[in-house]
C-alpha cells in the first residue's frame, strides 16, 4: 500500500477513536468536563474546557487529507477551540500533509513546536504474539468502571468524570476492551477501535508494581486477534518518541510485536 494512503488510514483511525470516545460520552460527563467536538476540514477537533490535565484531551487530528492545510483551516480550528473555552490544545498533523508555508501559518496562529510522537503500523498477518504469567481476557460492561479506573491510575491521571467517560467506551459499537489480572485483581487494561480496515490501539496502561510482567505484550495480542476477527488489515498505534538515550517501554513492546514506525509527528501547541 502507498505510504500516503497508509498515513491517511492511520490518522483517520486515531482521529475517529478520540472523536467517538469524547463525542459519545454521557451528557453529564460532557457538561462536567465542558466538552465539545466537531468535524472540521476532514479532521476532528476536540475541546475540553475543564480538562483536569490542563489540555491533554484538547486536540485536532486527521487534518490535511480531505482538505489542504491553509491559513483559513487553521483559523477555523483555533476559533472553535477558543470559543469553547479550551485551555490549550495540540494540533497533531501528519508531516506528509504539512504545506510549504507551514512555518508562516503556524506563526500567524501562535502554534509552537513541542514533542514528537511515533506513528506505528503493523499488517495483521505480521503481528508477533507474546506471553505473560498474568491471566488476560476481555472486559465486559459489568467491569467497565474498574477498567477505566485502572487505565487512568496507570497513567496517573485523575479519575472523576474521566473515569465515567472511559467506562462508556466498553459499551460503544466497534470498541473492545481487554484486561490482565493478577489473581482476582485487575492490574492492566487496553482499548481498541475497529475502524474499517484499521484497528486503532487506543490506549493501554498497567499499574505500578505490576509492570515488566508481559501484561501489555499479551494485551497487544488479544487486540490483534480481535482485529483480525473484525476483518481489519492493519494495526495502528502511536506513542511518544523518547529523548535520546532514554526508552519508551510501549514503543519497545510494539516494535517487538512487529510494528514499524511510519513517521514521527510533531505536536503543535495552541494556547488561547
Amino acid at each position: 500500500m502507498p505510504e500516503d494512503r497508509l498515513s491517511e488510514i492511520a490518522e483517520f483511525a486515531e482521529a475517529e477513536n478520540l472523536f467517538r470516545i469524547q463525542d459519545e460520552a454521557p451528557e453529564a460527563v460532557k457538561t462536567a468536563l465542558g466538552m465539545a467536538s466537531a468535524r472540521i476540514g476532514g479532521g476532528v477537533v476536540l475541546a475540553m474546557r475543564n480538562d483536569p490535565i490542563g489540555g491533554c484531551w484538547n486536540k485536532a487530528l486527521g487534518l490535511g487529507f480531505t482538505e489542504p492545510i491553509t491559513h483559513g483551516l487553521i483559523e477555523e480550528v483555533c476559533d472553535f477551540l477558543r470559543e469553547r473555552g479550551s485551555p490549550g490544545a495540540h494540533l497533531q498533523i501528519a508531516p506528509s500533509v504539512l504545506p510549504p508555508d507551514w512555518d508562516e501559518i503556524r506563526a500567524a496562529h501562535g502554534l509552537t513546536a513541542e514533542d514528537e510522537w511515533v506513528k506505528l503500523v503493523c499488517p495483521i498477518e505480521e503481528f508477533r504474539h507474546g506471553a505473560t504469567e498474568l491471566r488476560v481476557g476481555p472486559v465486559d460492561g459489568s467491569r467497565a468502571g474498574e477498567a477505566a479506573s485502572i487505565f487512568l491510575r496507570g497513567f496517573e491521571m485523575p479519575e472523576g468524570a474521566l473515569s465515567d467517560m472511559f467506562a462508556t467506551v466498553v459499551r460503544l459499537d466497534g470498541f473492545g476492551a481487554f484486561a490482565a489480572w493478577d489473581g482476582d485483581d485487575m492490574v492492566a487494561n487496553a482499548y481498541v477501535l475497529f475502524n474499517g480496515e484499521a484497528a486503532e490501539l487506543s490506549g493501554a496502561a498497567t499499574l505500578r508494581g505490576h509492570r515488566n510482567r508481559g501484561a501489555q505484550t499479551a494485551l497487544l495480542g488479544l487486540r490483534a486477534d480481535a482485529a483480525a476477527k473484525a476483518g481489519c488489515r492493519w494495526l495502528v498505534a502511536e506513542t511518544n518518541l523518547p529523548p535520546m538515550g532514554l526508552a519508551n517501554p510501549s514503543l519497545n513492546n510494539m516494535l517487538r510485536a512487529g510494528f514499524r514506525p511510519l513517521y514521527t509527528r510533531r505536536n503543535w501547541l495552541w494556547k488561547p
